[in-house]
């Protein structure tokens, strides 16, 4: 029969600290999705700010107008229906991280601060934000009264957390987590995740773009599953390029791929994907090596945190 599950990934022309037009780009890229038939989108690294903001990011106005824009997507009748993720700067306990927003229907699903970040060529990621180091660990985060009015949540979960529906597992990493030797994908590849995301401002080089199809497909060919990437398009404010390339993958397979070079402020790529052929790849090749010799501790936010999210049906049966 069959469980499909259609999803959208995009390449966004954002720009450093245009607020306004960088929200608009955003509700672009969702309706677009929504009109596809997606029922999640991933969007680039930090594409509510821009990724350039650099000192900026000291400044608490940074943060403050972050979360305005946030506000707004909940406020939006556009973002309704479909998991929205969406990456802005977000102090917690007075330490500041790059972060993913996952929300639903007005509601927060989950805040996943980014654990191993960028710190070198033109990187200096670590000047501006801390790394999350509690791997595998949830803490509570109490949200702005800004947003506290909207969604009606006093905290939300914050860490190294995954979303599970009641028909799939989610999982997050960002940017350089997909070039590092410890990347998360392979211990939540083991926790029986099956759909991973990766937003990124990936910046041109020559062969680069070859490198991230390469690391997005063998992402997905040791342990099956479905990638999708998200990346900026344009310089965003500085002296670089950022070279958009979305893609999707699924086991080890390449299956969807935006353009590198494009005058397109948005882009969004989307692929229609069947859950039981990751389950079949896995029961195939990986089974053997699928068990676990621990119990995984990982914390997955589900139904008895959020029951809008459990009873969310992210594939349609055919």
């Amino acid at each position: 029969m069959g469980r499909k599950v259609t999803l959208s990934t995009c390449s966004l022309n954002q720009w450093t600290l245009d607020f306004d037009g960088n929200l608009e780009r955003i509700l672009k890229s969702i309706e677009i999705a929504k009109a596809h038939g997606a029922k999640y989108r991933l969007g680039p690294e930090l594409e509510i700010c821009g990724y350039g903001c650099a000192d900026h990011f000291y400044e608490s106005d940074t943060l403050l107008h972050s979360f305005q824009v946030l506000r707004k997507l909940l406020e939006s009748p556009i973002t309704q229906d479909i998991i929205c993720d969406v990456g802005m700067p977000i102090m917690h306990r007075n330490v500041r991280y790059n972060c993913r927003v996952l929300f639903l229907n007005g509601k927060i699903l989950l805040i996943r601060p980014k654990m191993q970040l960028a710190n070198y060529g033109i990187n200096r990621e670590m000047r501006w934000f801390s790394p999350w180091k509690q791997s595998r660990q949830v803490e509570e985060y109490f949200l702005p009264q800004i947003i506290q009015e909207v969604t009606g949540q006093d905290t939300v979960p914050f860490g190294d957390c995954v979303l599970s529906t009641r028909d799939t597992c989610i999982g997050t990493e960002m940017c350089a987590e997909l070039w590092n030797p410890r990347s998360p994908h392979v211990q939540m590849g083991l926790d029986g995740v099956e759909i991973f995301t990766n937003s990124s401002a990936s910046h041109h080089e020559l062969r680069k773009a070859d490198q991230r199809v390469n690391l997005v497909k063998s992402a997905t060919i040791k342990s099956g599953g479905i990638y999708l990437y998200a990346n900026l398009r344009g310089c965003d404010g500085d002296r670089v390029y950022y070279d958009g390339c979305a893609m999707l993958a699924i086991n080890g397979d390449i299956v969807a791929q935006g353009a590198q070079f494009s005058l397109n402020e948005v882009e969004v790529i989307t692929a229609t994907l069947d859950l039981d052929d990751v389950r079949n790849y896995r029961g195939e090749r990986c089974q053997p090596n699928m068990v676990r010799q621990h119990r995984s501790n990982r914390s997955a936010v589900r139904g008895c945190l959020v029951a809008f999210c459990f009873a969310f049906t992210i594939f349609s049966a055919h």
